[in-house]
């Protein structure tokens, strides 16, 4: 039904989001770390920065399909 899909997308938005922080604070663990043997910080921002991509990708194909109603104009 419609409420059940309307929950999946919150669900698999709220994933990503949760996805995207910790991409982002690996690689800030990365960035705070001393040693020549650490891997790239480039690979945990460049999925934090394709995980965005997906987000907004989904986000506007669900407002455009009508699946997500957004917020009227307060005015």
């Amino acid at each position: 039904t419609l409420s059940e899909m309307y929950m999946m997308i919150k669900i698999v938005l709220s994933a990503l989001m949760i996805f995207m922080v910790y991409n982002l604070f690996k690689a800030m663990t990365i960035m705070l770390k001393n040693g020549e043997d650490k891997e790239k910080m480039s690979k945990f921002i460049g999925r934090r920065v394709m995980t965005s991509a997906v987000i907004l990708i989904l986000i506007l194909v669900a407002v455009a399909t009508g699946l997500i109603t957004p917020n009227p104009r307060p005015y």
